[in-house]
């Protein structure tokens, strides 16, 4: 069962604006005067000469950003597991009628040529998997142009994600669909709105220290610098003790999170185990017992879509806000 917090987080979603929920007609033609159209994704440039018809979205996140701005009727398909998260409090759930679920398994290759893709929009560790194969590279060989979520573009640094600030690496993927799409008022309009809905938080001047808990037991998966987590704590006036790490989603000790004693933590609810087996697991974790969100049950959930880049972050940012606002100074 959910908590009380995901419930309050997830009402807040429905404050968004409808903007981001309009459907619009199918257009016949698919190549007009707004065509070629370039844009800048994880430093290369990427030219489209018409746009894009049968779009593959791999995960809940990125699927969401296409239906955020009504192109529901450009894709050929989703892929995403059995736990979507609340998609039925979204602006835009009908979108989610109006293509197919493809897989709930992984993106494949097989998937994309079965759709007959014309785009593939994932992410590095959200659908990109070298050691799958599934990769830019293997699709353009197939003919199948590809889009890399910017929160998890490479730096250049092997395999570390995150080259721009969290929040920003949404703004430029909705101004990048607006582009490629050519419904650049409604991306206008949807970046403007959660612009304003953030500014509008009140930043306190006791700043909650916070940990966010993904999964893991061994060793905790969390999210560094580059993650969206990271910033939607920011903003929502915490601050998150692995900002230190020049990475996105990344494994941590559980030494280190003992160290720095965070005050709140934030799970990251998706799939199994659930939140409620997650705070179980933290509640009763010997190392853990003597940190400050343990000892004084300090512990708020928020979904996967929440967390990870996403039309969703705005509402993320004012639910956590208001629970960070209750937490006394040290």
């Amino acid at each position: 069962m959910r908590t009380k917090a995901v419930a309050t987080a997830a009402l807040l979603v429905l404050g968004l604006t409808a903007c981001g929920a309009e459907i619009a007609p199918r257009e016949d033609a698919t190549v007009s005067a707004h065509y070629p159209v370039t844009v800048r994704n994880c430093g290369d440039e990427l030219t489209f000469a018409r746009k894009p018809a049968r779009v593959v979205t791999n995960d809940v996140n990125i699927t969401e950003l296409m239906l955020s701005l009504g192109l529901a009727d450009r894709m050929a398909g989703y892929v995403m597991p059995d736990d979507k998260g609340r998609v039925d409090l979204v602006p835009w759930k009908d979108g989610y009628q109006q293509t197919a679920w493809l897989s709930k398994k992984v993106l494949t290759k097989e998937i994309a040529l079965d759709a007959r893709a014309d785009l593939v929009f994932a992410g590095w560790h959200y659908g990109f998997d070298e050691g799958g194969g599934v990769t830019p590279q293997a699709f353009k060989a197939l003919g199948i142009d590809s889009y890399v979520l910017s929160e998890s573009c490479r730096s250049g640094k092997g395999a570390e994600r995150g080259v721009m600030d969290p929040l920003d690496a949404l703004y430029t993927d909705l101004a990048n669909l607006g582009e490629i799409f050519d419904v650049k008022d409604r991306a206008d309009r949807l970046i403007a709105d959660s612009r304003a809905r953030i500014a509008a938080v009140p930043q306190p001047g006791h700043r909650p220290s916070v940990f966010l808990y993904d999964s893991g037991q061994d060793k905790p998966y969390t999210a560094g610098k580059f993650a969206a987590a990271d910033r939607i704590i920011a903003q929502a006036g915490g601050a998150n003790i692995m900002g230190d790490v020049a990475d996105s989603w990344v494994t941590a000790g559980w030494e280190s999170v003992v160290q720095r004693d965070p005050e709140v933590i934030v799970i990251n609810d998706y799939s199994t185990p659930d939140a409620e087996e997650k705070r179980r697991f933290l509640k009763s974790f010997p190392p853990l017992a003597n940190v400050a969100a343990v000892r004084n049950d300090r512990i708020f959930v928020l979904d996967y879509a929440d967390l990870v880049e996403s039309p969703r972050n705005p509402a993320a940012i004012v639910a956590l806000a208001d629970y960070l606002r209750t937490v006394p100074p040290r």
